[in-house]
């Protein structure tokens, strides 16, 4: 498709009707096209083709007919070869991070720092290649040992969201290599040029044809017939929990096998001894970083009374002062993603208000001046007296976090595990024993003890309950790339 990617990000014919389908850059079967929106501006950027179910279907045989040969690779080399891409995504890293705020809207420092993660995923995932190991067991017979091998799934379909278009992609591509799989993806219609322009450099550094492909469309269409498709085999998906439960049932036909990376309401608990100003700039870092559109952030606090005013003024006068503005000039925060999505924000908003809570920081949708094009919202700061509130129990995915007075730990503890979701919880204590108590008493997969949000490519990424199943990054991640194969092997 592509000579050269500056011509893909900067020519929006090149951009057009395309997919890469076994090695071919083509619009598929699709009539018609979906457009892909500036958040910021409300520009047209590029259309991308509205694939069909046929069109997933030529992505899963071209996948399917080029696994064997890459997974009878050393592993080594599919770790040489992903460590190539990883190279010339650090080459073309301003590029990438441009199109990232073309297309999803995060402030350029932070879709820098998206890029750099987008390649810190495909060297970790290059850097296993080398440790990829199985067991040898004794028998209880004579003369045999049991072998137990990792084998690759086969094909491996991501499906990817839009807050972290390019970062999201990396995640799941490199260890699905790795591993000896091939990969398709679907990216979120929305934000579909990163994963487009990561292909294309696939291509680049000689990942052969039909080990990544890329098909474009509406999740219910291309996306479904992913996911049904007795020629897919692992289906990794991050995206709402609405989105999880369609495709848990779409899958449940062929028995998927399924990761799945889903919504979260991650609880920040700020006890009487923490130390009160790094808690509120960290509180401030996992609200409204991506505008608040990260699954680990900080969608609602606990704060002891003893602490609770001290920790609010500072924390709703550093609130007020983030500055919304074009991406480009990288302010604090930039737009949300679309106008349906600041109206799901503000809807959550007027119901809790509705039902009791009350506005510390009005905020809200920006409709005026140089925020008169876009999808802007303004830091909102409430008060809650009532758990059950939508803002304390729905994910409002924005910049908007409700904040709770509670009287010691343990109704802290409560608060936090009533809840559907089970992905990221903060905690601020200088207490060993509330460390201790955190760990047997909190029920959540990721928690950040007196720091921030960021998770680390070495950790594990993983939901309870609703947040999820199975986990990214890690050696654990890795090991969802792969199934087992047993061996009883007898030489008598």
């Amino acid at each position: 498709m592509l000579q050269d990617l500056a011509t893909a990000l900067t020519d929006r014919s090149v951009m057009r009707a395309r997919m890469l389908i076994g090695g071919e850059w083509t619009g598929g079967g699709s009539s018609g096209e979906i457009e892909v929106e500036n958040p910021a501006t409300e520009a047209i950027i590029a259309t991308i083709p509205d694939g069909t179910a046929a069109d997933a279907e030529a992505a899963l045989a071209a996948a399917r007919a080029a696994q064997p040969a890459w997974a009878a690779l050393p592993a080594y080399e599919r770790g040489k070869a992903v460590d190539a891409l990883a190279d010339a995504i650090d080459e073309n890293a301003d590029l990438l991070a441009r199109l990232v705020v073309a297309e999803q809207g995060k402030p350029i420092g932070q879709a820098r720092g998206e890029i750099a993660a987008t390649e810190t995923f495909l060297r970790y995932a290059a850097e296993s290649a080398r440790r990829i190991e199985g067991d040898i067991l004794p028998s209880d017979s004579p003369d045999e040992e049991v072998w137990i091998r990792r084998v690759p799934h086969g094909v491996v379909v991501g499906l990817t969201a839009w807050n972290y278009p390019a970062a999201l992609t990396t995640r799941k591509l490199g260890p699905a290599l790795v591993a000896g799989n091939t990969f398709v993806l679907k990216a979120h219609e929305f934000t579909p040029l990163s994963g487009l322009a990561i292909a294309a450099l696939a291509e680049t550094v000689g990942i052969p044809k039909g080990v990544v492909n890329v098909v474009t469309g509406a999740g219910r269409t291309v996306g479904q017939a992913l996911v049904e498709s007795p020629s897919s085999d692992l289906v990794t998906m991050t995206g709402s929990t609405r989105a999880g439960r369609e495709i848990y049932a779409a899958g449940a036909p062929q028995i998927k096998v399924l990761r799945l990376e889903l919504g979260g309401k991650a609880p920040f608990i700020v006890l009487d001894d923490a130390d009160i100003d790094r808690a509120v700039d960290a509180a401030i870092t996992a609200r409204f970083t991506n505008c608040g559109q990260i699954c680990t952030c900080n969608e609602r606090m606990y704060l002891h009374r003893a602490i609770a005013d001290e920790f609010l003024d500072k924390f709703v006068a550093k609130a007020r002062a983030l500055r919304i503005a074009d991406p480009l000039t990288d302010p604090d925060m930039g737009p949300k993603i679309s106008a349906p999505e600041v109206d799901k924000v503000a809807a959550i908003v007027d119901a809790s208000v509705a039902a009791g809570a009350e506005i510390l920081l009005p905020g809200g949708p920006l409709r005026d001046g140089e925020h008169a094009k876009g999808h802007w919202y303004a830091p909102t700061v409430l008060l809650a007296r009532d758990n059950g509130l939508p803002a304390m129990q729905q994910e409002i995915f924005g910049p908007v976090v409700p904040a709770m007075v509670v009287d010691d730990f343990e109704e802290a503890l409560r608060h936090a595990n009533d809840s559907a979701f089970g992905l990221s919880a903060y905690v601020w204590s200088s207490s060993l024993k509330r460390l201790m108590r955190t760990v047997e008493g909190l029920h959540f997969g990721e928690i950040y003890f007196n720091r921030t949000c960021g998770e680390l490519v070495q950790g594990f990424h993983t939901g309870w309950r609703q947040s999820g199943l199975g986990g990214e990054d890690g050696k654990y991640g890795l090991d969802g790339y792969f199934r087992r194969k047993t061996m009883y092997v007898n030489w008598g």
